[in-house]
């Protein structure tokens, strides 16, 4: 808990300047970018930024900003070698992406050899919300704060097969068996006792309940409630559908090793065909019309914020 003067007052954190909208638009540092075959991303990067920061002017309203500081930075890890901020968005990337920052503090020497455990409960990076105010605030300040984003659809049927076609310990009792006791008609009882085996409709039930039986999880949270991108001026926005050679740039810009390049593989179920815009498809056939028109708004910010279309 913070001491009752460092909370928000009405208007949020006017001692924390520079961090909170409308900031100017910095422009970044490209002085280690080498070579011309980066043009093209770099293009594609400065739109990404100016919407994002065109679209928070237009629609930011200085009411919604009463938020806690250090529940504002909670998912944003941090790299002091390279002065680096990334906020982790689940099922975008970011269990590479935790390798690669591993590897960039002297943790490993290859993005390759770290476990899946390792990267998520080895408790290696320091996230922000682990400083003091002063600390935190220099960091938003002065280091380069990234986010790498995917389609809002994609990333929900990515993050439902992940957790619930596959065994898992924690998601089939703590949220499997919640949502089967409450939304599915005389179940049996195999299926209360072990919460596997949820359906996609199902789970699409719980999420658009505003009583779901069972909290939010970071995995299926919208991106705009995890990384705040309209109070956290980001400077860079990768998108998981250019992941590779956005995350290449990425690593130009802050001066990575040369030999550093962005991890290909899956980190988990790799027999498995990617969530692809074909693979959505088929999960969405098997919800109504107005099913999928709720599940579009749940996630409509980060459709325009991140202008992806609508599926």
């Amino acid at each position: 808990q913070l001491p009752d003067q460092q909370k928000m007052s009405e208007s949020p954190l006017s001692w924390f300047k520079g961090v909170y909208l409308p900031p100017a638009l910095h422009p970044l540092n490209k002085t280690l970018v080498n070579g011309d075959k980066w043009k093209d991303i770099d293009s594609t990067q400065e739109k990404r930024r100016s919407f994002l920061h065109d679209f928070c002017k237009k629609y930011n309203s200085r009411k919604k900003l009463q938020t806690n500081l250090v529940h504002l930075v909670s998912r944003i890890y941090v790299e002091d070698r390279h002065k680096v901020l990334y906020c982790e968005v689940p099922k975008a990337g970011c269990s590479n992406w935790k390798r690669v920052l591993m590897v960039l503090n002297g943790l490993a020497t290859s993005a390759h050899n770290i476990s899946h455990d390792d990267v998520h409960y080895g408790k290696h990076l320091r996230k922000l919300d682990s400083y003091d105010l002063k600390e935190i605030y220099t960091r938003l300040n002065l280091y380069t704060k990234f986010i790498f984003v995917r389609d809002p659809m994609e990333r929900l049927v990515s993050a439902f097969r992940d957790k619930f076609e596959h065994p898992n310990s924690y998601y089939h009792p703590v949220f499997g068996k919640a949502i089967i006791k409450k939304y599915r008609h005389n179940a049996d009882e195999e299926a209360l006792k072990t919460g596997s085996g949820v359906k996609f409709k199902e789970f699409i039930q719980y999420l658009l309940d505003s009583r779901r039986p069972v909290g939010m999880d970071i995995h299926w949270e919208q991106i705009t409630k995890l990384c705040y991108p309209c109070l956290i001026n980001y400077d860079f926005i990768g998108k998981f559908e250019t992941l590779e050679e956005d995350a290449n740039y990425f690593l130009q810009l802050v001066g990575a090793p040369a030999d550093l390049k962005f991890p290909k593989f899956k980190d988990r179920h790799s027999s498995d065909e990617r969530t692809s815009v074909e693979v959505v498809r088929q999960y969405l056939k098997e919800l109504s019309k107005e099913e999928r028109q709720l599940t579009y708004n749940f996630y409509y910010l980060d459709y325009l914020m991140f202008n992806y279309t609508t599926p």
